[in-house]
């Protein structure tokens, strides 16, 4: 086993390799690199800023590792159906970062596969059926209203598409389909669901004036001219006046990319979001401000861009997984007859 299955906000990753958990980052109060060795045999393994959870055949722990000494808070024994998905997932419900641990969750939902988001979860059945529940403030439930659901309730505008995957975020949610269509609902404040984000045109109009601030001064140390670069921002201006922008998307909304034709894995962080294309290129778009969108800028944007410096490498990215504030991809060398006819 050798895949990340989450990080926090303090940069703590959960990496298996062989059938052991490593943790980097924050841990323990302090920052540096370490095995857990309370996992070794699992075969699974999820983490949050405080908990470890792992999975062993026959039973699931939840461990404490932000004190000097790691500490089970929680265990269950568990029976595998054999249709039993990923944490966190286990058998008869799923597993959360904070106590009561354990969720049941009702097996005629047939899960193969749950995103936890911070206040909400998405949930894909083995019919291709989204399924959500949890707070709905930002519209992150895809049902077209603001309120919470306790139950899981289907998302009624994907029925009849056939899902692959899904994600959640901080506030939004997003779902890929057998087809390689991209859809995505909720929270849109930093642009990550890929539609007009007035935060982002702002911040660009910001940038803009206060480049033309800078144009202005040295249009008047050399011809005392200010007129062009006060016209060109108070133009951009107006223009963003009569922009429509999408704060909140309560239902499933098409993301289009333009020149892409497929999209086959997707991942939501708190304001962001990555996907990889069938053609094993990585775009990312929401909010940058830690540089998680790896465009060489701490820029926001509501418009998926390609990160150039996997394509530009020649290397092919296979999947991705975002944290809160930042982005894990798993890439390899392209080989060299994948552009050939």
């Amino acid at each position: 086993m050798s895949r990340v299955q989450f990080e926090t906000d303090d940069g703590v990753v959960c990496v298996s390799g062989g059938s052991r958990v490593c943790v980097s980052g924050f841990v323990c109060g302090s920052s540096g690199q370490a095995c857990v060795p309370e996992s070794e045999g699992c075969t699974d393994a999820s983490i949050s800023e405080r908990h470890v959870t792992v999975s062993f055949t026959r039973r699931v722990e939840c461990w404490e590792i932000q004190q000097a000494q790691k500490r089970l808070v929680w265990s269950r024994e568990q029976e595998s159906s054999g249709q039993d998905g990923p944490l966190p997932l286990v058998p008869g419900g799923y597993v959360v970062p904070r106590p009561p641990f354990f969720r049941p969750l009702c097996t005629k939902l047939c899960a193969v596969s749950l995103a936890l988001g911070t206040e909400h979860a998405v949930l894909l059945s083995a019919s291709g059926a989204v399924f959500t529940w949890g707070s709905g403030s930002h519209g992150q439930l895809g049902h077209g209203h603001l309120t919470s659901q306790e139950e899981a309730q289907v998302v009624e505008a994907l029925w009849g598409v056939q899902i692959t995957a899904v994600s959640a975020g901080g506030w939004h949610s997003a779902s890929v389909s057998a087809g390689g269509d991209l859809y995505m609902w909720g929270w849109n404040e930093s642009g990550q669901l890929g539609l007009p984000s007035r935060s982002v045109e702002e911040g660009k109009l910001r940038e803009r004036r206060t480049g033309d601030a800078l144009v202005s001064k040295d249009l008047c140390v050399d011809s005392c001219g200010f007129g062009n670069a006060d016209l060109d921002a108070n133009q951009a201006e107006e223009k963003n006046k009569d922009d429509v922008f999408i704060s909140i998307q309560a239902f499933p909304a098409l993301v289009d990319i333009p020149q892409v034709s497929e999209i086959i894995r997707v991942a939501c962080g708190s304001r962001h979001t990555a996907a990889v294309t069938g053609t094993g290129d990585l775009y990312t778009w929401g909010w940058g401000w830690y540089g998680q969108l790896g465009h060489d800028t701490e820029r926001s944007t509501d418009e998926p861009a390609l990160v150039k410096y996997f394509h530009s490498r020649d290397m092919c990215v296979g999947d991705v997984v975002c944290g809160l504030w930042n982005t894990f991809v798993s890439a390899v060398p392209e080989k060299p007859s994948s552009h050939t006819e």
